[in-house]
């Protein structure tokens, strides 16, 4: 009995001393790959349809607001990507997410993922979150993308009532 009480004593003192010691963290130490990281350049176009591939899912109840851009919208996107900016050209993969129009000025924050579903990144993907000012950050990936970061530069080609066509110009260096 007394052989029992003590071995139930340092049991308890050593979970103690177990969780005092405890981190939610460990060292940081470098990263050594296996493969060398690879850069890749990536051109497209982006192709939305307002009201078709572009919903506004929530919006602010302002009274005064003319613009075509609403202010404080939140807006769902599933647009195709393109070779080109012509209606007609080659799809190759698609844009999934949300954008919050933030600003008076159209000024927007993306969450948005980049899916290709062609050619040699088939079944891979970028992930942006970020402003839109100069560029988009490429924070993550899948694929072919695995632990991928970059930037993705864009430029509106079309922009009216119904259409915006925007051309991405993409630099990642991935895994």
């Amino acid at each position: 009995m007394r052989g029992t009480l003590m071995l139930s004593w340092i049991l308890i003192i050593c979970l103690s001393l177990v969780a005092v010691q405890s981190k939610y963290y460990s060292e940081t130490r470098p990263v050594h790959h296996r493969k060398p990281a690879k850069v890749t350049n990536l051109h497209f176009f982006m192709h939305e349809h307002t009201g078709v591939t572009a919903v506004v899912v929530a919006q602010a109840n302002i009274t005064s607001n003319n613009s075509s851009v609403p202010f404080a919208s939140l807006v769902a996107v599933n647009d195709p990507l393109r070779t080109g900016p012509e209606p007609d050209s080659k799809v190759i993969g698609n844009v999934q997410g949300i954008v919050l129009l933030s600003r008076m000025n159209a000024s927007s924050t993306q969450y948005i993922d980049f899916g290709f579903n062609t050619g040699r990144f088939n079944g891979s993907s970028l992930s942006v979150f970020s402003r839109g000012e100069p560029g988009l950050a490429v924070v993550g990936g899948r694929g072919r993308f695995m632990l991928a970061r970059g930037v993705a530069l864009f430029n509106p080609i079309l922009i009216n009532a119904t259409n915006v066509i925007i051309e991405f110009n993409v630099t990642v260096v991935h895994y």
